[in-house]
């Protein structure tokens, strides 16, 4: 099989290399917007984490005393951030060498280019020497999405793709059958179908909250199978394209004749909530989405949903690939303990510990091959364990796009810029499905966001 390479070409490595300014002009709106809020400089025996509060992350600091327990010498402060505010947190003290974390926690969209600016240090060497720790067993195209020059510069906690989840109870007594490659048109006519608003029942949830890593990660993907894209080969700017607007307006459509009430303000954690509280059909997101919705402890829903492939219109896959991973900044003052952590977090024993103390159901999925082989995991898995693995393995450019581009990435574009970007076109969609503007008027604002993105590129700035 052939994995997807998501690794910047020769020639854009050579480019990462001098996109520092950029960056550091990122960090610095994040670092003004930000002021006065970081936490105070480390002890010298303590690691400052930074990490984001999703559950599997939630789990990790709940089952730190294992690693104390391991590691007495170590103290552990974890910095538990909202999605869009660890991000920005953490790219405004890793781009600016503030110095304020030992292990941070970033994705495939950072890691190649901050590897290549040196802000980010080489794991490889760490993992090479660490027994057991083994590499080689995490997933091909997670692997190879954190390196930089063939060695991983950031470890994978989990890793993901994005599907859709739906209920298969309902679907039977609806009498409707999922299609095996479903359409975003056939999406969007089951979820009609089902909506139900007077009892607080959607068709189906979808990502509304602004941001780049919010609404623009599922929208994004569905921007990628109409055809559309960021920016052509040339790097000129195709927000205003024809393509583009058809996915937006289904999208927002979509949200707005059976998505979930405020959808606007919701984003991934509100989705788990309401599709585990059996208030949604279906719901379009991560594959990651299995540790909470199929978590008897916490979840109404949990084994009586079924599994499909991102839904698509032009092309023959529609997913993402993303890993949540963590790295040290080149900054820290306590690197091998920063290692200790990270190799404790991101290990097979790990995947254990949390199955063993927590629940199989709650294991970070998308990492690391031997999960799927772990006979517990298998039996708590069976209904999303393939899906997942064939919907990371299909996330690629090359069939889930319609065009060819001139950044790496699926639901983002890998270059500095996109963090500021990918918020401000972001907050622009999420104005549409407010219906505070329409979506051409959102659209026609977010190109001229862009074009002075695409200036920099057509002119040299790369």
């Amino acid at each position: 099989m052939k994995f997807p390479q998501f690794r910047a070409k020769p020639a854009r490595r050579k480019q990462s290399q001098n996109l520092a300014g950029k960056w550091l002009a990122v960090a610095a709106t994040a670092a003004l917007a930000l002021s006065g809020c970081a936490p105070a400089g480390p002890a010298k025996d303590t690691l400052v984490v930074a990490i984001v509060a999703n559950p599997q992350m939630k789990d990790a600091v709940a089952l730190q005393d294992d690693f104390t327990a391991k590691h007495p010498n170590v103290n552990v402060k974890f910095v538990t951030l909202p999605e869009n505010e660890a991000r920005a947190k953490i790219t405004a003290s890793v781009a600016t060498g503030g110095g304020e974390f030992d292990v941070v926690m970033i994705s495939n969209y950072e890691t190649e280019m901050w590897a290549a600016n040196g802000w980010i240090e080489n794991l490889q060497p760490l993992a090479d020497a660490t027994p057991g720790y083994d590499t080689d067993d995490f997933i091909p195209t997670i692997k190879d999405a954190l390196s930089y020059q063939d060695n991983m510069y950031s470890v994978p906690f989990y890793g993901e793709s994005s599907f859709l989840v739906y209920r298969e109870d309902l679907f039977k007594k609806a009498g409707i059958t999922m299609p095996a490659n479903p359409t975003w048109e056939e999406i969007g006519a089951i979820a009609r179908k089902l909506n139900d608003p007077a009892k607080d029942f959607a068709g189906i949830c979808l990502r509304g909250l602004a941001g780049w890593g919010e609404v623009m990660a599922p929208l994004s993907t569905v921007i990628n199978t109409y055809g559309g894209q960021w920016f052509d080969t040339d790097w000129n700017a195709m927000l205003d394209t024809p393509e583009v607007k058809a996915a937006v307006t289904d999208y927002v459509d979509l949200l707005h004749d059976a998505g979930q009430p405020g959808a606007a303000t919701s984003g991934y954690g509100d989705c788990i909530t309401r599709y585990s509280q059996g208030q949604a059909a279906m719901w379009y997101d991560a594959t990651a989405m299995v540790s909470s919705i199929e978590d008897p402890a916490s979840s109404l829903v949990a084994g009586k949903s079924a599994y499909a492939p991102a839904p698509v219109k032009n092309t023959k896959s529609a997913g993402w690939l993303y890993s949540w991973s963590l790295a040290i900044p080149s900054t820290s003052e306590h690197k091998d303990a920063a290692w200790d952590f990270i190799s404790w977090m991101t290990n097979k024993d790990y995947i254990k510990l949390v199955g063993e103390k927590i629940g199989w159901e709650r294991v970070p999925p998308g990492s690391r091959k031997s999960t799927y082989e772990i006979p517990e995991y298998a039996a708590v898995a069976k209904a999303y364990a393939k899906p997942t693995l064939d919907a990371m393995y299909s996330a690629k450019q090359e069939t889930s796009m319609v065009n060819p581009v001139p950044y790496p990435g699926l639901q983002f574009a890998a270059i500095p810029e996109f963090q500021d970007l990918g918020t401000r076109v972001s907050q622009q969609v999420s104005a549409a499905i407010a219906r505070q503007k329409t979506v051409d008027e959102a659209l026609k604002q977010s190109q001229q966001y862009a074009e002075p993105v695409a200036k920099s590129y057509q002119e040299g700035g790369k």
